[in-house]
């Protein structure tokens, strides 16, 4: 259930709990102020938010811990009598914000923007960059970006072989105090023996390998999914199995080395269902999907390269799959993907696009609009899968700071309006509810409508 917050007033206090006896015998009557802790539940305690106080109904306090009263979510009354939810800040582990290197597709400045305008206030960026972070020295090329551009709190991967092409493994050791987790997203390592020692390397340093699992040689020159569409419309596809083959042999290798695990951007069926057996048995692993996955399938497709990504959409019967693994926990969390391009490398149709789309804008309205009101998933598990879930695993602390939505708003997404500087993606048009009022790290607006 969500608990009410009981309203809110700009700038000032305006709600007392009812007297209660202090120890000494003397009555008080002290202001409650909402703070957002990272296991995605509200805590009462006496802190400002920003230029705000929040009051809270002491009715609908669930219990006490030394921190205080425990709350699971909020919901907020403006002057206005608008009702408005307060949720954690969102984290996303896998985004692409091209810098350095790619600057013409998206900046951290503006990525980050573009972040908080999504309600994110943690990002965790993927190393296909110019210079790739295979190194102590290229990674502070990317990080001295981030420490002057960025708007919300970003956390990059190092790349796990050098110049993210298979082979030599990258200096971990010397990266590890400065990276989240190690990935080569974008690309699959193709060799067996590479991946077992970045797991051996990577268990040792207390890091996790997060892999973009793609078998090339059962690529066979595809670019959207190898099912009816593709064979309707005479084009190449993408099999299940250059997936989940290689998810396969890697939740072997990190059952062999206990390393922690991490599958990115789950499609298909199979994926699904093998690591819901590796869990089984007790493999470190976890996984991810994204938005696109969860709401559209193949029958979808448009000869547009807003449709293209990798991996890309699937069948009907993946999507419900998909589903299914976020209700009973096969599935740990949602990322975005965030992958922005240039308009020109997004107007080449389905063959010849770039692959990759813009999420970071859409993805929490799109994911309410059609998994929550759908009647898919609760509000609840929603706000985990986007909140604490991928902070618990990839071990990204502090506070959250938080983000408030309006749930009731309606409106149609329009690229025009994205704060990132990609503007191809699949939900242009597609009618949602749920607008971002404002996101708050650090006492600090970062967005506010």
């Amino acid at each position: 259930m969500l608990y009410f917050l009981r309203s809110l007033r700009r700038y000032r206090d305006i709600g007392k709990i009812p007297e209660q006896k202090e120890k000494d015998g003397h009555a008080s009557a002290r202001s409650l102020f909402e703070v957002i802790l990272p296991d995605g539940r509200f805590f009462c305690g006496e802190k400002r938010m920003g230029n705000r106080f929040i009051t809270v109904d002491p009715d609908r306090i669930l219990g006490s811990t030394d921190m205080g009263p425990v709350f699971s979510s909020g919901l907020l009354k403006t002057d206005e009598s608008r009702e408005l939810y307060v949720f954690p800040g969102f984290c996303d582990v896998h985004v692409h914000f091209r810098e350095p290197g790619f600057s013409y597709k998206e900046t951290i400045l503006s990525g980050s923007l573009a972040a908080a305008h999504g309600g994110y206030t943690d990002v965790c960026t993927m190393p296909n960059l110019d210079p790739v972070p295979d190194s102590p020295e290229h990674l502070k090329a990317q990080q001295e970006i981030i420490d002057r551009d960025a708007a919300v709190r970003i956390h990059p991967y190092g790349a796990i072989t050098v110049r993210e092409e298979g082979k030599e493994l990258s200096d971990l050791e010397g990266m590890s105090r400065g990276v989240v987790a190690f990935s080569d997203d974008g690309k699959g390592i193709q060799s067996e023996e590479t991946m077992r020692d970045a797991m051996l390397r990577a268990k040792a340093l207390g890091k996790i390998i997060a892999a973009h699992c793609e078998d090339e040689s059962l690529l066979r020159g595809g670019y959207i999914h190898d099912g009816r569409y593709a064979a309707e419309h005479g084009h190449r596809g993408i099999s299940s199995a250059s997936e989940f083959r290689q998810i396969e042999r890697d939740l072997l290798l990190a059952e062999e080395t206990e390393c922690a695990y991490h599958v990115c951007h789950i499609s298909a069926k199979e994926s699904v269902e093998a690591v819901r057996r590796a869990k089984t048995r007790g493999v470190n692993v976890t996984c991810e999907t994204a938005p696109h996955y969860l709401v559209l399938c193949e029958d979808d497709l448009k000869e547009d390269g807003r449709f293209k990504m990798n991996p890309p959409l699937r069948s009907a019967e993946d999507r419900e799959a998909l589903i299914e693994g976020l209700t009973d926990g096969t599935i740990d969390m949602i990322a975005t993907d965030h992958a922005p391009h240039s308009e020109e490398e997004k107007s080449r149709g389905l063959e010849k696009s770039a692959f990759g789309i813009t999420g970071l804008e859409t993805a929490f309205p799109v994911l309410y609009s059609s998994l929550v009101l759908g009647g898919r998933i609760s509000l609840e598990r929603l706000i985990t899968l986007m909140t604490s879930a991928p902070r618990r695993r990839f071990g990204i602390t502090g506070d959250p700071g938080y983000t408030v939505w309006d749930l009731e708003k309606v409106y149609r997404i329009d690229p025009g309006q994205f704060l990132s500087k990609g503007k191809s993606t699949p939900f242009a048009g597609m009618e949602v509810r749920g607008s971002c009022v404002e996101t708050v790290i650090d006492g600090k607006d970062i967005y506010r409508r």
